[in-house]
């Protein structure tokens, strides 16, 4: 069987053929098992999070009857009892996004040993994945969706530096913009499209950037660019002279890096 819980909670056979898996609390259930792949569950976290804090008067007989309905959908030997809880008998790769995990981790690496070719591929594959919002289906799910949703935007961040190594600057352009505009203060992304800017042939834009960012981290953190962003910095102003544009951003004045709290 194989799992998704990175959107809805489906389950499907081996040949990919979908299992119905009706009923909110079934599917808030098959989630907090797939989460943990192979490792008993206590009853207790499992009442706790299939009931959202508000378990029902009998939470162990509800708990057991919720059991009895998962095994009928998935197959008795989906689910195994064990002393004080309830493993789902799967692989970490048989969930989605344990396999996300995977195949992301392998990408950064590959694109860290200077493979972009193969971390673009992984990375794509890791991406690929995500059919929603993450654990959908549990009741409870804001802090531990939200540790997902930040390991998705990492890869998503890595699989643009890779598409950057492999000359595809035009292409990604456009969504670095929209990721700056949606996540202005991170550094990793303006960096990224400074570099992206810069690979088109467009370094007054790229130095644009940069003071973009220099302004908004002193106005709302007092804080100074980080050092991949000085360095970027540097570089553009000894690249921006050669197109006739330097005079079109003046350079930011220096300062040391780190917070400023007060006079």
């Amino acid at each position: 069987m194989r799992y998704r819980v990175l959107g809805t909670t489906h389950a499907f056979h081996d040949d990919g053929t979908p299992v119905a898996v009706g009923g909110a609390r079934l599917r808030a259930l098959l989630t907090a098992l797939a989460l943990r792949p192979g490792r008993t569950v206590p009853v207790g976290v499992l009442v706790g999070e299939v009931w959202d804090g508000d378990p029902p008067a009998d939470g162990v007989a509800a708990l057991q009857a919720l059991i009895g309905r998962l095994r009928r959908t998935l197959g008795h030997k989906a689910v195994a009892s064990t002393d004080g809880g309830y493993r789902l008998c799967a692989a970490e790769d048989d969930v989605d996004a344990h396999r996300f995990t995977r195949l992301a981790a392998e990408g950064t690496r590959a694109l860290a040993s200077g493979d972009p070719v193969k971390a673009s591929a992984l990375l794509a594959d890791a991406l690929a994945l995500w059919q929603g919002p993450a654990l959908a289906d549990l009741p409870d799910r804001a802090s531990e969706a939200t540790r997902w949703e930040t390991r998705r935007e990492e890869a998503r961040r890595t699989g643009l530096a890779a598409a950057l190594a492999l000359g595809r600057a035009d292409e990604v352009l456009p969504e670095l913009t929209a990721l700056c505009d949606e996540f202005p203060l991170d550094e990793r992304l303006r960096a990224l499209r400074i570099r992206a800017l810069r690979d088109v042939g467009r370094p007054a834009e790229a130095l644009a950037v940069y003071e973009e960012i220099r302004t908004t981290l002193a106005d709302r953190l007092g804080a100074d660019p980080g050092p991949e962003l000085r360095a970027l910095h540097g570089e553009l102003l000894v690249s921006v002279p050669a197109s006739g544009n330097r005079a079109a951003v003046p350079a930011a004045p220096s300062r040391p890096s780190g917070l400023h709290h007060g006079p």
